[in-house]
């Protein structure tokens, strides 16, 4: 589903924050994306969810070389991605109903069709009975909740998440994780970028570092709590 082949990503004045950057993710996996902060974890999901382009290699996702894609195809790319980056970019004068409806709003659906998806969205989530708060009245978990509706409200096939447990206690951050565990469950493919080592021993089947630039693919493993739920 993602292949990356020999990836440069330069910034600035020449230096890479990816160099020579080769994995592939294949569909259904649910990937966490660990390293520490500014080792290229962030650009490394924002070459996957084509919001931006490698300066060197090829990035494919779902067949489709990002790089060569032409602009005004890369929307059309972004609407197949839930993407959650760190700045949920909620917007505090609508509801977090109207939050999830706009996305399908801007492309085009009926607003009923729109609200049907959005209430699913949200009761997926388990936000329901929240949906006339505004984001600035839901605690950070629940504004994190949120942000994942917003993204899987398009039904995607691919969700990308940037540090979505940041600045969360513990438990608010395991069930986060299950959200989007139970998504992966129905063949979602999911990719977590986090630098919590407890998520990743918890939950984690398979996990690429990133360190300077460079990715290292740990493989396989068999995370702390296989088949188990947080409640």
């Amino acid at each position: 589903m993602i292949e990356f082949q020999h990836v440069h990503k330069t910034y600035g004045r020449g230096i890479d924050t990816l160099a020579d950057v080769s994995f592939g993710i294949a569909q259904g996996e649910f990937v966490f994306v660990s390293g520490p902060s500014g080792a290229g974890k962030s650009t490394l999901l924002k070459l996957i969810a084509g919001l931006d382009v490698p300066s060197r290699g090829t990035v494919l996702v779902n067949g489709k070389n990002v790089g060569r894609l032409p602009g005004r195809y890369r929307p059309y790319l972004r609407r197949a991605i839930g993407t959650i980056l760190q700045d949920v970019h909620l917007l505090n004068d609508r509801s977090a109903y109207e939050n999830v409806m706009l996305p399908l709003i801007v492309t085009g659906h009926s607003r009923s069709a729109a609200a049907t998806r959005a209430r699913a969205a949200i009761e997926r989530v388990g936000l329901s009975g929240k949906e006339a708060l505004r984001p600035e009245e839901l605690s950070g978990g629940d504004q994190q909740r949120l942000a994942i509706a917003r993204a899987i409200v398009n039904r995607p096939g691919l969700l990308i998440a940037d540090e979505p447990t940041a600045n969360l206690d513990r438990d608010s951050a395991r069930r986060i994780v299950e959200v989007f565990r139970a998504f992966n469950r129905v063949g979602v493919t999911t990719i977590l970028a986090t630098h919590d080592e407890s998520l990743i021993a918890d939950y984690a089947t398979r996990v690429l570092f990133v360190n300077a630039g460079k990715v290292t693919d740990g493989g396989k493993r068999t995370p702390r709590l296989a088949g188990e739920a947080v409640q």
